[in-house]
């Protein structure tokens, strides 16, 4: 009986008896195959709209780039390019396009599907051959590349989630993650104010109305848990009176205009809702 050869690797199987005297060296040549499926293969696929074939030869480490664990995929592309792998074979990939080039590259089996790279995405795919298609285990991001995601397994659906700015904290709601800006941890106190201003949430105000009465307009469109701190920097209030102004939100409960004639007076308001507004922190 002659040798036949396995599915995948295309290892050459020996029946007892058969090929006296060369065992060895295909045993070797089975051994080489073994380590070239870890291997590392780099791959151009420059120019325009093309089919590249990789292709895998049995019994042989030649004509086997498909073989190959990670293929990186190189090169100038000026169209959309597909990369094929055979059909049959069950095998895991990692694929990396480092193409140049603002254009698709598409990962499949000759007969099947496979996963497309977006003209803009420069970054690594992990995938499988389930002897038909090629299955995009989506478990990987680009590193340093312009999607910047981090991927979640959501009872085995992937989901990606876009990077945030700096300073930002991952958060979710139960249903929904994403990166926020974290909640204020202490009053952000500005300069001395000497005119009218329109006060931000989180931030605290040294007033000065020694030279005449000022308004603090309250921030709009406040959300709950919103804080707007001030102090009577030269002890004035008494005679050149702070007005804080509603800006459309009731205060303490009231469709009206607050004002602060307490020498010395310090306070906090937080914003509740739409029905108390903003509520004094000291009264």
């Amino acid at each position: 009986m002659a040798s036949s050869y396995s599915n995948t690797l295309g290892l050459e199987l020996m029946v007892t008896g058969e090929k006296s005297g060369t065992w060895g060296d295909i045993t070797n040549t089975n051994l080489n195959i073994i380590e070239q499926s870890q291997g590392y293969l780099s791959k151009s696929i420059a120019g325009g709209v093309q089919i590249t074939p990789l292709t895998i030869t049995d019994g042989s480490t030649s004509t086997s780039d498909a073989r190959n664990f990670v293929i990186e995929l190189t090169g100038t592309i000026t169209g959309n390019q597909t990369v094929t792998v055979p059909d049959g074979i069950e095998k895991q990939y990692v694929v990396f396009n480092n193409t140049t080039g603002a254009f698709t590259v598409q990962f499949k089996t000759v007969s099947g599907t496979g996963p497309t790279f977006a003209a803009t995405d420069k970054g690594y795919k992990f995938v499988y051959s389930n002897a038909t298609d090629i299955v995009d285990i989506a478990l990987a991001s680009p590193p340093g590349g312009s999607d910047k995601q981090i991927q979640f397994n959501d009872n085995g659906s992937f989901g990606g989630i876009t990077m945030g700015t700096t300073g930002q904290i991952l958060t979710t709601d139960g249903t929904t993650a994403s990166f926020q800006d974290p909640a204020a941890g202490g009053t952000s106190w500005q300069a001395v104010k000497t005119a009218g201003f329109t006060a931000v949430a989180g931030e605290g105000y040294f007033i000065n109305t020694t030279s005449g009465a000022i308004t603090m307009t309250l921030p709009s469109s406040p959300t709950i848990g919103d804080e707007v701190s001030f102090i009577d920097y030269a002890g004035t209030f008494d005679t050149n009176n702070l007005t804080i102004g509603r800006n459309s939100e009731n205060i303490q409960g009231s469709a009206a205009d607050l004002t602060v004639s307490v020498e010395r007076a310090a306070n906090t308001l937080v914003y509740t809702d739409g029905t108390q507004g903003w509520l004094l922190k000291v009264k």
